[in-house]
């Protein structure tokens, strides 16, 4: 099976294209490709084909075999991969997910790709949305969560897939291995949910670590950045843009007049290769 490893921000993919490939078990495959030391090494696998809504579909399955509503840097590495490789010669791509259809932009500068864009769509905001537990109708901001004797005031939103955001005042501090996975399985979320932990630095700027749902500890999360913004926002530490950094390097996020989230930063191919099945 031949494939093209990718990464957003250290977010790393493994493509492929599924109308050429055959593939009878992604769950299977995903947990065998991304495994970092027995397959290529992922924190997910990305099946595009062509799409019936949308220009493509794009089918997203994390490192332990789950699928994925929607991946921000995911998308953006889509959207070059289809572009490079000739199966489109749009710069403004639609893409088909569990979450919705997302579209992402193309800019060059000098006729060089200078970063990819996505209009990430509108965030959801109440319980029944993200999903949470508790009033269906009710956004849930700064509400105390207890996991091992310790309270953590989170704020959730949904960007398609769950987030937990919590502002902490030093992300370097916290460790992630041991909390993420209590917050990311916690009652509270029946769907269970990723998890970030934010340190403001300015209106304009914050820091963020992730705990992603069905992969753990990852350099970058694009729908985690958009949730990041929107928690910052309805907690009134930033503005409604801001640069979000994260392990793996800085994407800009804005909140527009029209409530869609967009999300700028790179996708960078590192490889190709044959697996063998």
């Amino acid at each position: 099976m031949e494939f093209s490893k990718w990464h957003g921000l250290g977010n790393d993919f493994i493509l492929v294209n599924g109308s050429k490939e055959t593939i009878s078990n992604y769950q299977q495959l995903a947990t065998q490709l991304c495994n970092r030391h027995f397959g290529v090494g992922a924190d997910g696998l990305v099946i595009v084909s062509p799409g019936d809504s949308a220009d493509f579909n794009m089918r997203i399955f994390n490192s332990d075999g789950s699928e994925a509503d929607m991946c921000g840097n995911a998308t953006r590495c889509v959207a070059r991969y289809v572009y490079e490789n000739g199966m489109t010669d749009k710069t403004t791509i639609t893409l088909s997910t569990l979450a919705g259809i997302i579209t992402p932009e193309l800019l060059f500068r000098d006729a060089v790709l200078e970063t990819v864009k996505v209009d990430m769509g509108e965030p959801r905001l109440t319980r029944k949305k993200i999903p949470m537990t508790g009033n269906p109708d009710e956004q849930v901001i700064n509400i105390p969560i207890t996991v091992n004797n310790s309270v953590y005031n989170v704020t959730a939103v949904s960007m398609g897939n769950p987030h937990c955001i919590i502002f902490v005042d030093d992300v370097e501090s916290i460790n992630l291995t041991v909390i993420g996975p209590l917050l990311e399985t916690h009652s509270f979320f029946p769907r269970k949910t990723n998890v970030e932990f934010v340190q403001v630095i300015d209106r304009n700027t914050v820091r963020m670590r992730v705990w992603e749902r069905g992969a753990g500890i990852t350099q970058a999360c694009g729908t985690g950045a958009c949730a990041t913004l929107v928690a910052s926002v309805l907690n009134g530490h930033t503005e409604r843009q801001a640069v979000i950094k994260l392990d793996g390097g800085d994407l800009y996020v804005e909140w527009g007049a029209d409530n869609h989230l967009s999300m700028s930063g790179p996708a960078v191919e590192v490889f190709r290769g044959k697996f063998l099945l």
